[in-house]
């Protein structure tokens, strides 16, 4: 027995399988995705395809692992209070409701709540996207206070998506006002457009806007916005079959720019 075990591993939408020491020491690990075993020690290969021999499909590539990009030098070289990346969807909403969660009983309801399923229901929609070569960062803080609700990026390009809780309602659009029911329009596709303004500026890349609308009944639009898309919840992820415009290097590159807390200081 080599006294190596597998340990199964989930981050980002990539599953990876550790080869592992009894002492929890990793000395490989193998890449479904990539079809690749990357070995630490050159000595263990015969004991960690050993071990890995029930969990290997196919024809795989043995070897050291490959020498990091410049962006995975700058994600590991990222300090943890800046990395955005570990943001969930709402995130900046889920910390004010816990430090102040108002009152038990209300008149109406809260609608920090509503704004935060409906980018609970967004944000997750578009985490079933990564490992398909696109990265989601959520709730990305602004100067000022503002902040965007998500960004896409990926081989179709970079988007802002701004959610709006829209649930059991009509939806007018009629750039740049848009009217919930009876209430009054508003001109959200400013705010909409400048959010992925600020975007484009701090990535040095055209970021698209995008309004996302969550649970509407119905969906009307006057006139197609300019350079603006109106999407539902539930057809988020076809932003994902986009035509291609940004290389893989490309997409990485920007990611790991986009996910740097200091890069949106001066937008």
């Amino acid at each position: 027995m080599s006294g190596l075990r597998v340990v199964p591993d989930h981050r980002h939408g990539r599953e990876r399988l550790f080869v592992c020491l009894v002492d929890g020491r990793n000395v490989a690990w193998y890449d479904r995705e990539a079809a690749r075993v990357n070995l630490l020690s050159e000595d263990r290969r015969e004991d960690v395809l050993e071990a890995l021999g029930p969990f290997l499909t196919g024809p795989v590539a043995v070897g050291p692992p490959p020498a990091p990009t410049p962006a995975e030098l700058a994600r590991l070289s990222l300090h943890p209070d800046d990395d955005l990346a570990p943001n969930r969807p709402g995130e900046a909403l889920l910390v004010a409701l816990d430090r102040d969660p108002g009152p038990a009983r209300r008149l109406r309801p809260d609608q920090r709540r509503r704004a935060l399923l409906a980018e609970q229901t967004v944000g997750e929609a578009l985490d079933q996207l990564d490992g398909a070569g696109w990265h989601t960062l959520h709730s990305i803080p602004l100067p000022g206070g503002d902040r965007l609700h998500h960004l896409l990026i990926g081989p179709g390009g970079l988007f802002a998506l701004h959610t709006l809780y829209a649930r059991r309602q009509r939806v007018l659009v009629t750039d740049p006002l848009v009217a919930l029911g009876r209430r009054e329009a508003h001109p959200l596709l400013r705010r909409v457009r400048a959010d992925a303004d600020r975007a484009s500026y701090a990535l040095t890349a055209e970021v698209r806007p995008v309004l996302a609308l969550v649970g509407a009944t119905e969906v009307t639009v006057t006139v197609p916005p300019r350079e603006l898309r109106v999407v539902r919840d539930t057809d988020v992820a076809a932003l994902s079959r986009l035509g291609a415009v940004l290389k893989p290097a490309d997409v990485e590159a920007l990611h790991a720019m986009a996910r740097d807390r200091n890069t949106w200081l001066r937008v």
